[in-house]
């Protein structure tokens, strides 16, 4: 039953957000809703990093010292500088990783 569940939920809600993509024409939202939209991914993406690197498993703030923060931090960075997404992602688990791996071994 808890199978069950899990499947028609998401069933629901797969196709509750791909009704805004298939059935919304592009003509027919306004300059200014396309404008607001443009920054939604800028908004959505600090919330969903945040908390995986400022959070431990207990869901207490890490201390300063942690590898993630300064991965980030590389990430922000690069991130500011070059204005690309994938040169971004990449620094980041790359210094990341680096000081885990290499650095604190």
């Amino acid at each position: 039953m808890t199978w069950l569940s899990i499947i028609i939920s998401g069933i629901i809600t797969y196709f509750s957000r791909m009704a805004m993509v298939a059935l919304i024409d592009r003509e027919m939202l306004g300059t200014k809703v396309k404008e607001v939209l443009n920054y939604v991914p800028a908004a959505v993406f600090p919330a969903i990093i945040f908390p995986g690197v400022f959070f431990n498993d207990f869901g207490s703030l890490v201390q300063i010292t942690d590898p993630k923060i300064y991965g980030a931090f590389i990430a922000l960075t690069v991130g500011f500088y070059s204005k690309n997404v994938i040169a971004t992602i990449v620094s980041g688990l790359l210094s990341y990783w680096f000081i885990i791996f290499i650095i604190l071994k």
